[in-house]
C-alpha cells in the first residue's frame, strides 16, 4: 500500500458549526432527555449501592457468620436450617440472593447437604454458586463432582473434577482432583482418558503427592 499521503481539503469550520447548531436546535429535547436519562441512571446506581446494596451486603455477611460457625463445628443440620436464633444457609441464600454472602450461602448449603448424605438436594445449591476464587470455586466444583458420582452421574463427576483441577491451578488441589477423575475414568473402562490425566499429573505437577508413584498408574493403563 502506498505511503504517499493525499492532500486533504480544508475543513469548513463555520459550515460544520452551523450544521451542528442546527442539529442541536432541532433535537434539543431529545438530547437533553438522553443526557438526563444517563444522569438518572448514574445517580440511581450510586443511590442503590449506598442505600440498598451495601447495607444488604453487610446484613447478609452478619447473617452468614453464625451459620459458618455452626458449619465449622460440624453442626451441619443447624447450619443448614438455622439454630432458632439465627438463619441457616438455605434461608440466607434465599433472602440475600443478590449479595456475595447469599451466593456463598449456596455453596455452604450444598456442602452441608452433601455431608448429611443428601446428594440430590445438594447438587442445585452447588450449581447455583457463582465464583472464581481459587480456593472456594475448586472446592465447590469438587463437592459437586462427588455428589454427581454418588448419584450415578460418573461422566458429570469426571467433568467437574477436571474443572476443579483447572480452576485451582495449584500443586495441591489440582493433582488431587485430576487423580479422582483419572481413577473414575479407569474404573469406567476409559483407559485412554485415564492415561492422559495421569500423564498430566506427571507433567504439570511432578512434585505433588499424587506424582510420587504416578508411573504405576500410567503403566497400568498403557
Amino acid at each position: 500500500m502506498s505511503t504517499k499521503q493525499t492532500e486533504q481539503a480544508p475543513i469548513a469550520v463555520d459550515e460544520v458549526l452551523s450544521k451542528s447548531e442546527a442539529f442541536v436546535l432541532k433535537y434539543k429535547t431529545t438530547i437533553i432527555g438522553a443526557i438526563a436519562a444517563v444522569v438518572i441512571l448514574v445517580v440511581a446506581g450510586i443511590l442503590y449501592n449506598n442505600l440498598v446494596a451495601e447495607p444488604a451486603e453487610k446484613e447478609a455477611a452478619e447473617a452468614l457468620f453464625p451459620a459458618e460457625t455452626l458449619f465449622n463445628a460440624g453442626a451441619f443440620q443447624e447450619a443448614l436450617d438455622g439454630d432458632g436464633a439465627n438463619l441457616g444457609f438455605i434461608a440466607i441464600a434465599d433472602e440475600y440472593s443478590s449479595t456475595k454472602s447469599g451466593n456463598l450461602a449456596n455453596a455452604y448449603a450444598g456442602m452441608c447437604l452433601a455431608q448429611l448424605g443428601r446428594y440430590e438436594e445438594a447438587i442445585p445449591y452447588l450449581k447455583a454458586f457463582d465464583g472464581n476464587d481459587q480456593m472456594v470455586a475448586p472446592a465447590v466444583l469438587g463437592a459437586l463432582g462427588n455428589c454427581l458420582a454418588q448419584t450415578g452421574d460418573n461422566s458429570g463427576a469426571i467433568s467437574k473434577f477436571i474443572d476443579a483441577a483447572n480452576e485451582a491451578k495449584n500443586n495441591t488441589i489440582s493433582p488431587y482432583y485430576l487423580m479422582q477423575a483419572a481413577l473414575m475414568c479407569e474404573q469406567g473402562g476409559n483407559t485412554s482418558k485415564a492415561l492422559k490425566l495421569y500423564e498430566q499429573i506427571k507433567a504439570e505437577y511432578p512434585t505433588s503427592l499424587q506424582a510420587v508413584d504416578i508411573d504405576k498408574y500410567i503403566n497400568r493403563v498403557k
